[in-house]
C-alpha cells in the first residue's frame, strides 16, 4: 500500500518539529476551537477530585453511529488503537493539547500521522468521547476551548416564493 503524502518522515518531522513548544497555558491556547462533530453533549465534564479517582474527563456527543469525526486543531497522531474494546486517536496539537477522541467506530489514522483542521478523524460508534489534556494526567473542561456552530440569522420569504437554503454555519466562540 502506498505511503500517504502527510506519513512520510519529512513530513511528520517538520509536525514534530513544531511541536516543541512551551508547555500549554491559557495564553497559548486558541481562542477557539470548532467542536468535533455537530452534536449535543449527553455527558458533560466531571473533573475528578485526584488523578485516579473517578470522574469524567471529557464530554460525550450524543451521535448517530458513522457520524464523520473532524480533527478540532492540526497537530500529530501519538496513538491509534483499541483500548478495552475502544477505539482511540490522539493527537497533539502545536499548542501541546493532546486531544483525545474516543468511541469510533473507524479511522484510517495511525501514530505519525499529520491532520490539519477539520480533516476526518474517524467516524463514530454509538457515542463520542472527546477530551483534552495539558499533559498525562492533567485535564481540562474542553467545553471552555470549544465554540459552537450556529447558523446565522437569514430572511425566509413570506410571499410564497421558493425558500434559499439557510446559510452554513459558522464558529461562534464562548466568552472568556
Amino acid at each position: 500500500m502506498p505511503t500517504s503524502p502527510l506519513r512520510t518522515p519529512a513530513r511528520v518531522g517538520v509536525a514534530a518539529a513544531a511541536l516543541l513548544v512551551a508547555p500549554w497555558s491559557v495564553a497559548t491556547a486558541a481562542t477557539c476551537l470548532a467542536p468535533p462533530v455537530d452534536a449535543q453533549i449527553s455527558r458533560p465534564f466531571d473533573a475528578p477530585p485526584c488523578p485516579w479517582c473517578a470522574g469524567h474527563r471529557g464530554v460525550t456527543y450524543a451521535v448517530a453511529p458513522g457520524t464523520p469525526v473532524s480533527a478540532v486543531a492540526a497537530g500529530v497522531v501519538t496513538f491509534s488503537g483499541v483500548v478495552v474494546d475502544v477505539r482511540y486517536v490522539v493527537v497533539r496539537h502545536g499548542d501541546g493539547l493532546l486531544a483525545t477522541y474516543g468511541g469510533l467506530a473507524s479511522t484510517a489514522l495511525q501514530a505519525g500521522d499529520a491532520v490539519v483542521t477539520g480533516q476526518l478523524v474517524g467516524h463514530s460508534g454509538v457515542g463520542l468521547y472527546f477530551g483534552l489534556r495539558t499533559g498525562p494526567d492533567t485535564y481540562i473542561d474542553p467545553l471552555a476551548l470549544l465554540g459552537e456552530l450556529v447558523v446565522p440569522p437569514y430572511l425566509v420569504p413570506t410571499d410564497g416564493t421558493a425558500r434559499r437554503p439557510p446559510p452554513e454555519p459558522v464558529l461562534r466562540c464562548r466568552p472568556v
